[in-house]
């Protein structure tokens, strides 16, 4: 099996919305949602990267942007 680094790209709206979601996740019992341990280990590193590149995380109007980023990625009815 190959150790080659994989790259995701994700738009910023993406990135916030798939961040809050991962730690919502992390502070669950991950074993009710995630079966096999082994999975938790890209879980953990794909949020600690996230957290890393988001300074959204940490702005006082956090909130306000994470759902104006949810409205912009819900599909219109």
């Amino acid at each position: 099996m190959s150790e080659d680094p994989v790259t995701i790209e994700l738009t910023g709206d993406e990135a916030l919305v798939l961040s809050c979601w991962l730690e919502k996740l992390q502070l669950t019992d991950l074993s009710r949602v995630v079966d096999d341990p082994a999975v938790w280990v890209p879980i953990h590193r794909v949020a600690g990267t996230l957290a890393r590149a988001l300074p959204e995380l940490f702005v006082p109007d956090y909130d306000q942007r994470l759902e104006a980023a949810r409205r912009r990625l819900r599909p219109e009815n």
